[in-house]
């Protein structure tokens, strides 16, 4: 992708609009052929120059584009639309347990316990969600999951998820991915090799490939002695201090997208508001994405066609007119 490639991102009536014909007079838009903190780099540096205009980008137009998908979900939940279903979105987390159904504007939460076990969870779900119309489930697990399944109890909650039939419990069919796969699903709106690394208590982690999204422990990874989750987690922060700490996100940033060759890097998780600056080729994602991949995990563009990753329907994705990101089905 070179340097005179544009970028595109709903306005505020929910239409697509290019980078250079997004409103001039709005004292939050930077003209990138006349700003000169955002003239082009050089040749060798071309290659990410999108990727690092589109992170330049402020904090009103992501919210705007959020807020565009979330608004496609309800509309066409209220055409009722056969590609899809009324979903309940789960987004379980070590302090909070929040959720969204289609057609609905307001999240609600509940505090989460050390001692949260499967069972109370989908109790207190239930009772959350009560009023609400849902066919299906989506859950966001802070741990590993494959085929739909905990491989291990969370650290910060209770135990007994691990063999716990949540579709037997909802009384619905349940689709369940690692949180920080269901943000990354969410966050991943142009084509291309997008990594996303979650920064909470520990490191979350997700690689979507080309419309594959591949959920990953990266946390694990051994960094100067001890682990990438414990230099860049709440617990890094906490012992090295906040300036210490972004210094290694930024080490730790750059390490694993030259790893794993990624165009560009999604920043989630309630610490990275606490950068001060970002990281090359990095953006800060939004706490919404998470209820966005949860309802992507139902739509027929995107199918669970091996055990641990969720795959799309074709090889390209492409904004179509009204926001929505669409895709080239092969064969």
């Amino acid at each position: 992708m070179g340097s005179n490639a544009t970028l595109r991102y709903p306005n505020q009536n929910g239409h697509l609009v290019t980078t250079p014909e997004a409103n001039p007079k709005d004292r939050h838009w930077s003209n990138p052929t006349t700003s000169r903190r955002s003239q082009p780099p050089k040749a060798a540096e071309a290659d990410v120059w999108p990727h690092l205009l589109f992170a330049r980008q402020r904090r009103l137009e992501r919210i705007r584009y959020v807020e565009a998908e979330m608004a496609r979900h309800r509309l066409n939940s209220d055409r009722g639309s056969l590609r899809l279903r009324k979903v309940l979105v789960v987004d379980v987390g070590g302090t909070s347990v929040k959720v969204l159904a289609t057609g609905q504007r307001r999240r609600r939460k509940i505090p989460s316990a050390p001692d949260m076990t499967a069972q109370a969870m989908v109790e207190k779900v239930q009772r959350l969600a009560d009023g609400w119309s849902y066919e299906v489930v989506s859950i966001g697990y802070p741990g590993p999951v494959v085929n739909d399944h905990p491989t291990a109890d969370p650290k910060n909650l209770g135990k007994g998820w691990v063999g716990f039939d949540f579709e037997k419990a909802f009384g619905c069919p349940v689709k369940m991915i690692n949180d920080a796969a269901m943000q990354a699903l969410g966050s991943y709106d142009e084509a291309g090799r997008m990594l996303f690394l979650g920064f909470g208590t520990g490191l979350g982690s997700a690689l979507i490939a080309d419309g594959v999204l591949v959920p990953m422990e990266l946390a694990h990874l051994v960094f100067k002695g001890r682990t990438y989750g414990d230099y860049v987690g709440l617990r890094g922060r906490n012992r090295h201090g906040k300036k210490k700490w972004r210094r290694h996100v930024a080490k730790v940033v750059g390490a694993l997208r030259h790893a794993l060759q990624a165009d560009y890097v999604v920043l989630g998780g309630g610490n990275a508001k606490k950068l001060k600056r970002l990281p090359e080729a990095a953006r800060l994602g939004h706490n919404k994405n998470a209820f966005i991949g949860g309802f992507r995990l139902w739509e027929q563009a995107w199918e669970d066609e091996r055990p641990a990753c969720i795959v799309r329907r074709g090889t390209e994705a492409r904004p179509a007119h009204d926001g929505r990101l669409s895709s080239t089905r092969i064969g």
